[in-house]
């Protein structure tokens, strides 16, 4: 996987060539975003990460633990990318649990569609009153 100009890579590069983000401008904007942290600080989009640095990558809902284990500046398929990184496993587990709490609708997120003219009524006039 290793190229002779793969030891020097910029990490918006690297995170999408690892298919973290699906354009190299998107990785740039979530870098600058404060998305990507690295030792608790962000990053630049610029920095050249190194084989065993750890990076915090939020995404979405998800936040993501990493360590990264090869360097790519060329976008392969997902399993080759796979290989680039490898998640932390208290990541992973803080992931699921996250995601089977959507699932269930706990944040609520989840609705029953928009209120239908008898509840709007009753938030009309719930709002009002305090008012």
């Amino acid at each position: 996987m290793a190229e002779k100009d793969d030891d020097k890579v910029r990490l918006d590069k690297w995170l999408w060539a690892a298919r973290f983000y699906k354009t190299r401008a998107l990785a740039k904007e979530a870098i600058d975003g404060g998305k990507v942290h690295c030792r608790g600080e962000r990053c630049k989009p610029g920095k050249e990460p190194k084989v065993g640095e750890e990076y915090v990558i939020r995404s979405g809902f998800d936040e993501r633990t990493v360590i990264v284990r090869a360097l790519s500046v060329v976008r392969r398929g997902a399993p080759e990318a796979q290989l680039l990184y490898e998640e932390t496993q208290d990541s992973r587990q803080r992931r699921e649990e996250a995601a089977a709490l959507r699932k269930a609708g706990a944040l609520g997120l989840a609705t029953d569609g928009r209120p239908s003219k008898k509840q709007r009524r009753d938030l009309q006039r719930f709002r009002n009153d305090r008012a």
